[in-house]
């Protein structure tokens, strides 16, 4: 089928490749719709690799989407022909110890959309099963929906965070995983969010979208600013979102006694870190990876209006303009949050 192939670092390719899918008995095959452009997308198409995850063989792109199922496998009760839907991305092996446990996103052998060798979803169709298959609310667009899975993201970290009603936290880095992580503390009780970036028009963004304090650290201090919110006692949490290295290694320079640090992005380097600066104030530490049991309570909040992402999907591109849409995401506008690909 048509799809978007990531052939190796930095050529992309909008052409047929075969993909061997079967529908079993508990799956459902679905029409993608929206897929939007996540950043490690961006990394394999400018980089060739994650980590220890290399691009060996062409491999098809994308991985946030949403879109209708068109056939069911014979043991599905839960969705219907005609259902619009959203995605988890992620299949775990159900016999791993980490997902006997409920920990299915630390399962080692996940299977990952476009994450090598797996295949992602910027094609006409996928089979996935149906357990990690979800209905979008009436009120729920398409990529709304396509946006749950990073929004997945912040909700496991605010989760994670064990958020208390009225906390106050700062969320550092205002891209998209940063937005939607304020989003979610927000929805889970913190009556306010400082937010920390370099880019003004993104501040500008989320600014307007909550109690969200704006603090642009090129020219303005924030420990002053976390002085002033909380009469100089420091914030119940940090979110770190940028990944960062000196923003990591400052997490708990602004964070209360006793108060909780979740990283939620992804240093590219090992960093320094102040261990005893932690200690002396008995900082509480999380990490995130990916997200479990997400995706139910995430689609919820959008149907009730608690959680509304409709803002940070700033630019839409067809499918046939997918390469396009790639080169305009690497070097994304200061303007621009989410770009996102209609395939329908």
């Amino acid at each position: 089928m048509k799809s978007l192939v990531l052939e190796r670092k930095e050529v992309l390719a909008l052409r047929d490749i075969e993909v061997e899918e079967m529908l079993g008995a508990n799956d459902v095959r679905i029409e993608i719709h929206t897929v939007g452009i996540c950043g490690s997308d961006i990394h394999y198409y400018t980089n060739g690799e994650i980590g220890p995850f290399v691009v060996k063989e062409p491999m098809i792109l994308g991985h946030e989407a949403s879109g209708i199922v068109t056939e069911i496998g014979g043991e599905v009760s839960s969705l219907s022909v005609g259902d619009r839907v959203c995605m988890e991305p992620g299949i775990p092996d159900p016999t791993n110890k980490a997902s006997r446990l409920g920990l299915y996103n630390l399962d080692p052998s996940v299977r990952f959309w476009a994450t090598p060798p797996v295949h992602g979803i910027l094609r006409a169709s996928v089979v996935h099963p149906a357990d990690f298959t979800f209905k979008i609310p009436d009120n729920v667009s398409f990529g709304e929906a396509a946006m749950v899975e990073p929004l997945a993201v912040g909700m496991h970290a605010a989760t994670k965070a064990k958020i208390k009603p009225g906390d106050i936290a700062v969320v550092s880095g205002a891209g998209p995983i940063g937005m939607v992580t304020a989003l979610s503390a927000l929805a889970s009780g913190c009556r306010k969010i400082i937010m920390t970036d370099v880019v003004q028009p993104k501040l500008d963004l989320i600014s307007r979208m909550g109690p969200i304090i704006p603090v642009n650290v090129a020219n303005q201090n924030l420990q002053s600013v976390v002085d002033r919110e909380t009469d100089g006692w420091g914030v119940d949490i940090v979110f770190e979102c940028s990944g960062n290295e000196k923003a990591c290694s400052h997490a708990c320079d602004v964070v209360a006694p006793g108060g909780m640090v979740v990283f939620v992005g992804m240093p590219l380097a090992p960093i320094a870190f102040d261990l005893v600066a932690a200690q002396v104030k008995e900082v509480r530490f999380e990490t995130v990876f990916r997200y479990a049991h997400v995706y139910p309570r995430a689609l919820g909040l959008m149907e009730s209006g608690k959680i509304d992402v409709k803002p940070l999907i700033t630019d839409n591109f067809s499918f046939n303009d997918s390469i396009k849409a790639f080169e305009f995401a690497r070097d994304l506008p200061e303007t621009s949050v989410k770009a996102q690909i209609i395939l329908k």
